[in-house]
């Protein structure tokens, strides 16, 4: 049975830029106690010898298969997760006898007649929307299904072989959305994808275009709409050195029919949103789908996202509000995200400090979510 109250000693406390001096943090009913509170007698007890607490870990792009994957995420300190898209309805916001990460969900994703999610990957027809008018009746089944926000697959039609949906029903979709109060989302992954998204008045970009940057018009654009940039670096990385090794790519390139695929372009990207200011979140893409070109792993993926962050051009700092307090904001999660009076105490213990070496979020000494331990 779980402990109702806990007490951390002796934790160095991550806040948005540092971490604190040594403190201690209670834990009563699943929330962080104000300082000075009577500590249980039948609290337990954790010594955190100078460790440092972090916020629980938000892996703003995985695909779930379920229960196992999030008891996975959870021993990597993830604790909350955002699906981008599955099949069919999954039961995984239920208990199975211990704490499990927190998951919000797109649901089905919206694709074009015949697009690769329907054609090859097995997701239901309902997911293609036909016409503008049709989005009306996708959105409205997804809000119907519980979906938290709204998942467009944005593709480049000049590639061969793409079924894209047109501008006018990128629009009626994003409409649609923000009619029902929902973030709208959009998978991408060439320059001219993330144009439409764009011009459709998206809210936040998955992924990023690994064929070329975005012209500086269509970057004050983005600025200016306050754009959000999920770019999986994880996933970029592996999917474009695993299409450029197919023999068919190659014979594409030859006759400059495909765009050459470059992870370059993946780093630039985010260096450009960091250098104006713009929102970047950590998401790993997540998964064990057999027809995609990467599967990062659930929970040590996110590790190697921070790591590349970093090497993107965030600090450490920022990397890690990338990965908490910044997609908790931005996706209103407004009690979790950071160590703070009355927050979830959804929280990672580490044995050294972050700011100063990304790598020290992967010594990870203890694990808590809702306050109860699971690591």
């Amino acid at each position: 049975m779980a402990t109702d109250s806990t007490v951390i000693r002796r934790a160095r406390v991550l806040k948005r830029d540092a971490v604190t001096e040594e403190q201690d943090v209670l834990i009563v009913d699943g929330r962080i106690a104000a300082p000075g509170t009577d500590i249980p007698a039948e609290a337990a007890v954790i010594d955190a010898a100078g460790g440092v607490l972090l916020p629980g870990l938000i892996d703003a792009h995985v695909h779930l298969d379920g229960p196992d994957a999030l008891a996975q995420l959870a021993q990597w300190g993830v604790t909350t997760v955002l699906d981008m898209g599955e099949r069919a309805p999954q039961d995984l916001r239920a208990s199975t006898g211990t704490a499990l990460p927190a998951v919000l969900g797109a649901g089905l994703p919206a694709t074009a007649p015949g697009g690769m999610h329907t054609h090859k990957m097995g997701f239901p027809t309902t997911s293609e929307i036909v016409s503008p008018d049709d989005a009306a009746r996708f959105v409205r089944d997804r809000i119907e299904g519980g979906s938290d926000f709204i998942k467009i697959i944005v593709e480049d039609p000049k590639v061969p072989g793409t079924k894209a949906l047109p501008p006018a029903i990128l629009a009626a979709l994003v409409r649609e959305g923000h009619a029902a109060g929902k973030i709208v989302i959009a998978h991408v992954v060439t320059a001219a994808a993330l144009d439409l998204a764009d011009d459709a008045g998206v809210d936040v970009i998955t992924h990023t275009p690994l064929d070329a940057q975005p012209s500086p018009e269509r970057m004050a654009h983005l600025a200016e709409r306050q754009v959000v940039l999920v770019p999986t670096l994880t996933m970029m990385g592996e999917a474009a050195t695993s299409i450029t090794s197919k023999l068919m790519f190659r014979v594409l390139m030859a006759v400059r029919i495909a765009p050459r695929l470059d992870y370059t372009h993946a780093q630039q990207l985010v260096r450009t949103f960091h250098d104006r200011g713009l929102t970047v979140l950590a998401g790993t893409d997540a998964n064990t789908e057999p027809l995609v070109p990467a599967r990062p792993v659930f929970g040590s993926s996110l590790h190697d996202e921070l790591a590349l962050l970093v090497a993107a051009g965030l600090s450490p700092a920022e990397a890690l509000w990338a990965a908490t307090g910044a997609t908790a904001t931005v996706f209103g999660l407004e009690d979790r995200g950071v160590v703070e009076v009355g927050h979830r105490a959804d929280l990672v213990l580490v044995g050294a400090d972050p700011t100063r070496d990304i790598a020290a979020t992967r010594d990870i000494r203890g694990v808590w979510i809702g306050g109860e331990r699971v690591r």
